[in-house]
C-alpha cells in the first residue's frame, strides 16, 4: 500500500509489504482504547465521522496521510508510531489473522460469510476458529499433493536442469567456499574432512542405533548435533550421510511449503553433496585429460573419489556438458523396469506420459537399462550401442543393490561422442522403438496368440499405486517419531 497525501509536496510512502489497513487500523484501535478514548472522542478530535473512524480500525478504508497525522497527534503518538511493524497484542494480532482468513478461499470455498469480530467475542473462541482454519488448509493441501502433483513437479526441474546443462554455478561456489574454510586440499575428500566441515558448521556428529526410520538423519539445529545411524559404519558411505544432512544446513533450507519445493531441495542437497565429494577444480581437469586420451570411464572417476557409481553418474553429468561439450543422458531403472530417475540434454528420446513425465515409466526393455540386469559379469561395465527413431545411442550402466531391490544406473551419449569414451569397441548392440507398442510394451504376436487366452497374472500391485504423496512438509517422516527421539536424546 502506498498513502500519499495529493494536498502536499511531501513524498511519504509506505511499503505494502510492511504495513496494510487491517495492521493500521488495529494499531489505531490498541492506542485509543489504552488511552482510554471512544470511538466518538477521537472523531470529534480529528473533525471526521465515528463511522469513518470504525472503517478505518476495522481495515476498510485506507486513510490518508493527512487524516493519519491528525489521529496520531490526538493519540499523543507519532505518524511512525502507527506505522510501524512492531507486533500488535495478540487480541489484535489475531482479529487480523481472522479477518484475513475469512477473505481467503478457504472461508469462501465453505460458504463462511464475513462476519464482524466484536469485542465480546472470547480469546479463545477466536484461536479456536484460527486453529480450525489452519487445519483445513493443511487438509488441503495435504490431498492436492497427488502423484500428478509429482510428476508435474518432476517435469518442471528436470526442465530448468536441461536448461542449465544440469550445472548450477551457485552450488559449485558453494562447495568451493566450504572446501575452501576447512583447508581441503584438493582431491578425494575423507571422512575426516566431512567430520571438519560438520564442526565448522557448528555440529558434532553422534552415531546412534535407534535413528527414526523415516529418516537418514535427524539435526538437532538448538544444540548442534547430527544424528546418523550406526549401521552407516557397516553399510554405505557415511561421507554422504554426513554431507547430504549439511547441505541443508548449508543451502540454508527452511521447512518446504509444497513438494515441488521438496524435491527442489532434494536436488540441491545431492548436487551439493557431489560436489563437495567430488571437487570441481579436481574433476574437471582429469575429465579434460581423459577426453585428450579417448578414455573418459565412469568407473574411473567412482574408484579416484571412492564414490558410488550413481554419485560417479551423476557428476559427470553436471559437469559433461559445460566443461566437455558432451550432452548426455543419465537413467535410473529398478529392476521392475520403472524408471526412478533421469535426465537428458542430448535429444533422446525416453518414454513419458501425458505430462511429460518419464520417473514413473516403464523402461523399453531393449534399452540398456533393462539389458544389463540380464548380464551375469557384474564386476565389469556394461556398453551397449542403441539404435533408436532419434539416432543411434551409446551407454555404460551397472547394477546397484540396495533395500529397495536392485537398480541399474546408466550413463549414455550420441554416437558421435562415443569416441572420447572407454567401452566404445562394444559389440553389444539392440534396437529400441518404444513409441512403437510392439517394441516392448506388447508381447510378440505369436507369444500373445498362445498365451493370452490362457494366463491371468496376480499383480503385485505397489502400494503407493493407489495413493497420495507422504503427507507432510517433509513427505513420509513421522514427525513424532523425529521430536521423541530429539527431546530423548538432547542433552541435558
Amino acid at each position: 500500500m502506498t498513502v500519499t497525501d495529493p494536498g502536499t509536496d511531501e513524498l511519504d510512502q509506505v511499503d505494502d509489504d510492511e504495513v496494510d489497513t487491517l495492521t493500521i487500523g488495529r494499531r489505531i484501535r490498541q492506542l485509543r482504547t489504552a488511552h482510554g478514548m471512544t470511538l466518538d472522542a477521537l472523531a470529534d478530535a480529528v473533525d471526521r465521522a465515528p463511522s469513518q473512524l470504525s472503517m478505518i480500525e476495522n481495515g476498510r478504508r485506507e486513510p490518508k496521510l493527512t487524516l493519519l497525522r491528525s489521529i496520531a497527534r490526538a493519540l499523543g503518538t507519532s505518524l511512525d508510531a502507527l506505522l510501524e511493524s512492531e507486533p500488535l497484542d495478540e487480541r489484535s494480532s489475531m482479529e487480523i489473522a481472522l479477518e484475513r482468513a475469512m477473505r481467503g478461499q478457504t472461508f469462501q470455498a465453505l460458504g463462511i460469510a464475513p462476519f464482524r469480530i466484536a469485542k465480546t467475542i472470547p480469546d479463545d473462541a477466536l484461536r479456536t476458529m484460527l486453529a480450525l482454519q489452519g487445519e483445513i488448509e493443511r487438509l488441503r493441501d495435504e490431498r492436492s499433493a497427488t502423484p500428478e502433483e509429482a510428476r508435474r513437479a518432476n517435469v518442471s526441474l528436470r526442465r530448468l536442469m536441461r536448461t542449465q546443462n544440469n550445472y548450477f554455478p551457485e552450488l559449485e561456489q558453494r562447495a568451493r567456499e566450504i572446501l575452501a574454510a576447512v583447508d581441503h586440499p584438493g582431491g578425494p575428500l575423507t571422512q575426516r574432512t566431512a567430520s571438519d566441515i560438520a564442526a565448522h558448521l557448528g555440529f558434532t556428529l553422534h552415531y546412534v542405533p535407534d535413528l527414526p526410520q523415516t529418516t537418514r538423519s535427524v539435526a538437532d539445529i538448538r544444540n548442534g548435533r547430527l544424528y546418523l545411524s550406526s549401521r552407516l559404519s557397516s553399510k554405505g558411505d557415511p561421507r554422504t550421510a554426513v554431507l547430504q544432512a549439511l547441505s541443508s544446513r548449508i543451502l540454508g533450507h527452511t521447512e518446504p511449503t509444497g513438494y515441488a519445493e521438496f524435491l527442489r531441495q532434494r536436488v540441491e542437497t545431492n548436487y551439493l553433496t557431489g560436489a563437495l565429494l567430488m571437487p570441481e577444480a579436481h574433476v574437471v581437469p582429469a575429465l579434460q585429460a581423459a577426453k585428450r586420451d579417448r578414455s573418459i570411464s565412469v568407473e574411473d572417476l567412482r574408484d579416484t573419489y571412492s564414490v558410488s557409481y550413481e554419485t560417479a553418474a551423476h557428476r559427470f553429468t553436471n559437469l559433461a556438458t559445460v566443461h566437455l561439450d558432451i550432452p548426455v543422458h543419465f537413467l535410473k531403472v529398478h529392476e521392475s523396469g520403472t524408471i526412478t530417475k533421469a535426465y537428458e540434454n542430448d535429444d533422446v528420446n525416453f518414454p513419458a506420459d501425458r505430462l511429460g513425465a518419464i520417473e514413473g515409466q516403464m523402461c523399453c526393455r531393449k534399452w540398456t537399462s533393462r539389458v544389463v540386469f540380464d548380464v551375469d559379469d557384474h564386476f565389469n561395465p556394461y556398453y551397449q550401442y542403441t539404435d533408436t527413431g532419434n539416432g543411434t545411442y551409446w551407454c555404460t550402466a551397472r547394477v546397484e543393490f540396495s533395500s529397495e531391490g536392485a537398480h541399474s544406473v546408466s550413463v549414455g551419449v550420441r554416437f558421435d561422442d562415443t569416441k572420447w569414451f572407454l567401452g566404445r569397441d562394444t559389440t553389444n548392440r539392440g534396437v529400441s522403438k518404444h513409441s512403437v507398442e510392439v517394441c516392448c510394451r506388447r508381447a510378440p504376436e505369436d507369444l500373445e496368440a498362445a498365451w493370452r487366452e490362457h494366463s491371468w497374472p496376480n499383480v503385485r500391485t505397489p502400494r503407493t499405486l493407489l495413493a497420495t504423496l507422504p503427507t507432510g512438509s517433509f513427505p513420509g517422516v513421522d514427525t513424532t517419531d523425529v521430536y521423541e527421539f530429539l527431546e530423548a536424546h538432547a542433552p541435558r
